[in-house]
């Protein structure tokens, strides 16, 4: 039987979906669950959401002879990462009457609501609606989020690769009308000529297709680690076109060695926008075309390549574009993190980067026990409708865009609330930390992510003091699965859940996120975790060469000890 042929079930709901409608009108009427039904499960992913139920009560549940305590994760499509002080005091009430109230930054450089119930799925995306916000594509097998380098500070040439990420969502998004048909109740005389998608057409793509732009010498976005990857090549302080790279991709399967964490292969270069636009529509077109639909394992575009080989793939693209890429140009990434605290950028504007541990944005007490009302202080600072917010690829908040003669009244809320301290008072592996939701929410999750990895991080922070390494930049991330939603594969140190309490350790990533790690010990407790980082950092502060980083030295040390 033919791949064609032989099409995962989830190929069939797309194709059958009438735009990617299916009975969702019918499942927001079932009042008898606060499920859906199981194929729109996968279609509400195409409108922004995924159903999701707590996990901490499936137990108790069970045990009452209750159903599963479902609710739904909405995520806002916001290319390049940017909300207006207006925006963010709308979301925050969104937040407070339809989900937990928990406002989360994603390492895709946006927002998610949890915890929605069926019943408010609708007033929430219409709320949004009001704010001039939508959830479209923000999930599913479709492009996601745009993510582009966060901080204006960063280059003059900041607002060029922001509108370009805007310009790139705009292009790839489904023709179909159907969120508003569902959501927003639009009285749409549905025009199916007007719905006819050259880019999707009525199969989608195989799985989701990542893009991200990242403006050197900071590879703040992690470009790398994105289905498309664009990198600006700057000559005279102008932009002069953008490597082009594809086939990135973290997820894989315990215990199947045919799936993989790749990082992106540079297919070329490009000189003008025109270009630029046309390579990622093809890139695209090709893995829809060339994509494998049988096993959703391996529909990723990283295996697509893989399976062409970088040639043959580039060969294609360049083929349906109608022009060849040049040879990439030269570029060179000196750091991947973000900026904390107020930094100035070329028009004389202020941004305040916060420290927002893996992005959950809520009052509650910090470190100390001392409550922390970070929700507070930044709905305050939206208030004085002075600022803007920008999110950043490592789950923070930029406070953004803000003027000379207004930064010292943001600067007081800052300390008000304790946020300024917050952050600069943070260690600097606590700062280069990112973790994935995991549980209570994630489905997929084997072990904790985001609420065990700050934990894990005070007891590693001693041993840092130990060896004298407490302000080293080591990146550390944690995944509750093998996913790689937190990143781990691309990380000096990376934990990858595999039961409750235990995860796999890897080492030797860059600290550029230019190469991955290697899984160095298998399905460890916390106590073996401990012993090992301590084990190792005695090692790399005796025999680390001048100006090694943790990342290269660990890499070297496992070529070594093989």
């Amino acid at each position: 039987m033919s791949a064609k042929d032989n099409l995962s079930p989830v190929e069939k709901i797309k194709t059958s979906s009438n735009g990617l409608r299916g009975t969702l009108k019918e499942s927001l009427l079932d009042n008898f669950t606060g499920a859906i039904r199981e194929d729109d499960q996968n279609l509400i992913k195409f409108h922004g959401m995924y159903q999701q139920d707590d996990r901490d009560r499936r137990e108790e549940r069970v045990s009452k002879k209750l159903e599963w305590l479902y609710s739904f994760m909405i995520r806002l499509r916001l290319p390049g990462g940017f909300l207006t002080s207006e925006q963010w005091v709308g979301l925050n009430e969104i937040a407070g009457d339809h989900s937990t109230g928990t406002i989360k930054v994603t390492t895709r450089q946006t927002i998610q609501l949890h915890g929605i119930l069926k019943s408010h799925i609708k007033p929430t995306i219409q709320a949004f609606n009001l704010q001039h916000l939508d959830s479209i594509a923000a999930c599913g097998d479709v492009n996601r989020n745009v993510t582009c380098t966060s901080n204006p500070s960063e280059s003059p040439l900041h607002n060029e690769v922001y509108e370009l990420a805007g310009k790139i969502s705009e292009l790839c998004l489904p023709k179909t009308k159907a969120y508003y048909d569902i959501w927003i109740d639009d009285e749409l005389i549905v025009d199916r000529k007007a719905e006819e998608d050259p880019l999707y057409q009525d199969r989608y793509l195989p799985r989701k297709l990542k893009i991200g732009i990242a403006v050197p010498p900071n590879n703040d976005v992690d470009v790398f680690i994105n289905d498309i990857a664009l990198i600006a090549v700057i000559e005279n302080d102008q932009i002069v076109g953008y490597n082009i790279a594809a086939g990135g991709g973290l997820g894989a399967t315990h215990g199947n060695e045919a799936t993989y964490a790749r990082l992106a292969s540079v297919l070329g270069f490009v000189d003008t926008e025109e270009k630029v636009l046309k390579a990622v529509y093809e890139i695209i077109t090709v893995q829809r075309d060339f994509g494998n639909r049988s096993d959703r394992k391996l529909s990723r575009l990283k295996y697509t390549i893989d399976k062409l080989g970088i040639e043959g793939y580039r060969a294609e693209v360049e083929k349906r574009c109608g022009f060849s890429f040049e040879p990439a140009r030269e570029y060179k990434f000196e750091q991947r993190k973000d900026r904390y605290g107020w930094v100035q950028n070329h028009e004389g504007k202020w941004f305040y980067t916060v420290f927002v541990e893996h992005g959950r944005i809520l009052d509650e007490p910090n470190r100390q026990g001392e409550q922390y009302p970070l929700k507070s202080g930044l709905l305050k600072i939206a208030e004085t409708g002075k600022v803007n917010f920008r999110f950043t690829c490592n789950q923070n908040l930029i406070v953004s865009d803000v003027l000379e003669e207004d930064k010292a009244e943001i600067d007081q809320i800052l300390k008000e609330y304790g946020i300024s301290d917050y952050t600069e008072q943070a260690s600097a592996l606590r700062k280069n930390s990112v973790a994935c939701v995991a549980f209570n929410t994630c489905s997929l999750a084997l072990a904790e992510g985001q609420r065990y990895l700050p934990t894990l991080v005070t007891k590693i922070e001693p041993l840092l003091e130990k060896y004298g390494l407490f302000e080293e930049d080591i990146t550390i991330r944690m995944t509750g699965c093998p996913n790689g939603c937190g990143r781990s594969p691309n990380a000096e140190i990376g934990f990858v859940g595999t039961a409750y309490g235990k995860y796999n350790l890897h080492i030797g990533g860059d600290r550029l996120g230019t190469r991955l790690n290697t899984k160095y010990k298998d399905n460890i407790g916390e106590d073996e975790i401990l012993k090992t980082l301590d084990e190792l950092f005695g090692i790399y502060i005796q025999k680390k060469e001048a100006e090694e980083t943790f990342g290269d030295f660990s890499y070297r040390y496992l070529q070594i000890t093989k």
